[in-house]
């Protein structure tokens, strides 16, 4: 599926590429159901209860969990940011959604200072979480996004994943910044896709 989908990601999302939609807001049905921070060599990732939940499409997709990537897998005009977290959904069919969330250097996130002290910096640790955490704490207050069709971007590659990647970045420190990308230790990024035959709604 890496060599011969037509509907990879991540994409760069640039004006060529969109097309005006309707598109209806995010209902976004969170809790702090986030239980296990772990370190799986490719990535950092919170498992979570399953428990929080989008609607898209008219159906329920439930958090299964969210990770990492140091800098980010989309472009915005060509432009890379610091880092992404990808929210992980399926739904009662198996069906995949994924939310991801533009973060740039700035002031320090209070979202993240809770999460840092329980970060796994060695591969296969796994700290479970003391804390309540809600994950919407990580969305930008401004949720409009784009929208495409695209795939995972690690193995399988599987395609048919609905993609939303909200328009507004979320800042992070330095300081921050740092402590994800020596956890990650490697740039974690999958290079750009071609768009092929597919638009972008906005």
């Amino acid at each position: 599926m890496c060599k011969i989908g037509k509907n990879q990601s991540p994409i760069d999302i640039s004006k060529e590429g969109l097309t005006k939609a309707c598109l209806q807001p995010l209902e976004v049905n969170y809790s702090a159901d986030a239980k296990v921070f772990l370190n799986n060599g490719h990535t950092i990732k919170v498992e979570t209860a399953g428990e929080s939940y989008i609607v898209l499409d008219g159906r329920k997709f439930y958090l299964r969990q969210f990770h990492f990537h140091t800098p980010s897998e989309h472009t915005i005009d060509g432009k890379h940011y610091p880092m992404e977290v990808h929210f992980v959904h399926t739904d009662r069919y198996g069906n995949i959604a994924v939310v991801g969330v533009l973060f740039k250097v700035g002031k320090r996130n209070p979202a993240l200072d809770r999460l840092i002290p329980y970060m796994p910096y060695k591969v296969g640790e796994k700290n479970y979480l003391p804390l309540k955490f809600n994950p919407v704490y990580l969305f930008p207050q401004n949720r409009d996004y784009y929208r495409y069709s695209g795939s995972l971007t690690t193995p399988p590659y599987s395609e048919g994943v609905r993609w939303v990647v909200f328009k507004t970045s979320v800042e992070l420190s330095e300081e921050q910044l740092k402590a994800f990308e020596t956890a990650i230790g490697v740039k974690n990024n999958r290079p750009v896709q071609p768009l092929n035959a597919r638009r972008i709604l906005y």
